[in-house]
């Protein structure tokens, strides 16, 4: 099956399969046949078959956030877009938990930044939660959002309609625009503009952090991160030389 399947089908896919498989024999009190060596070998063969490299999100780094802000327009959009845009990237989001935000989930500091809880992630499904933190520009870009948007709101972010901002949450699609949009705006080619994505924040956020020095455990922590392997594949491409 696995070796016919991966013919057509990314090792990614089968391996997704294979957790389907093992997910139910194991809920239904059968013993798991997924670990056995003959599976493991042809998942391999599979691999060696398809050598290639999962597709990854350009890193909207510092620089690029920077353009892409002040590419926002003087709008009650762009006053949404780019509190978005920064709050993402320091928070170090993903799309379904930066459109997920309530307004309840932020408290302020005497320093003038914010604390913000992250209720649920797609890796702590059990909602226990993490905490975060913002600059104080950021605090005060997402300050100047919510009082255009009003205090009767609960989600952080909603949509607008006719001018008028609407109680609702945002879709995750709607971070994937705005920050093609943005690239677009600040004049990037469209080969650029392609390779951003809603998942670009929270890639370029990790890679800024590796350039200015702070260990894997520190980034782990500020982004959620459960698992080193798939923290290394966003700082791939993150321009740090160790010899400079």
């Amino acid at each position: 099956f696995i070796e016919d399947q991966g013919r057509c089908k990314a090792p990614s896919t089968m391996q997704r399969r294979l957790y389907a498989v093992r997910k139910v024999h194991r809920l239904l009190g059968y013993e798991d046949p997924t670990y056995a060596e003959k599976i493991n070998l042809s998942l391999r063969r599979v691999r060696r078959s398809k050598p290639i490299r999962p597709k990854q999100a350009k890193g909207l780094t510092r620089p690029y956030l920077d353009r892409f802000l002040a590419s926002e327009p003087d709008t009650p959009w762009g006053l949404r877009n780019r509190a978005m845009m920064s709050l993402g990237y320091e928070l170090l989001t993903r799309r379904s938990e930066l459109v997920a935000l309530k307004t309840e989930d932020l408290g302020a500091r005497d320093d003038g930044t914010l604390r913000v809880l992250i209720r649920r992630s797609k890796t702590d499904p059990d909602g226990a939660g993490r905490i975060a933190f913002t600059s104080k520009r950021t605090a005060d870009i997402v300050r100047e959002w919510i009082t255009w948007r009003g205090p009767e709101i609960d989600w952080l972010f909603c949509p607008i309609y006719h001018g008028q901002p609407i109680d609702r949450s945002l879709e995750t699609a709607t971070v994937k625009r705005l920050v093609k949009n943005a690239a677009r705006r600040s004049g990037l080619d469209p080969s650029e503009i392609d390779a951003f994505s809603g998942h670009s924040m929270r890639v370029g956020a990790a890679q800024d952090l590796l350039t200015r020095g702070f260990e894997t455990a520190a980034i782990m922590r500020a982004g959620g991160w459960k698992s080193i392997n798939i923290l290394a594949r966003y700082l791939e491409q993150a321009e740090h030389n160790i010899w400079a």
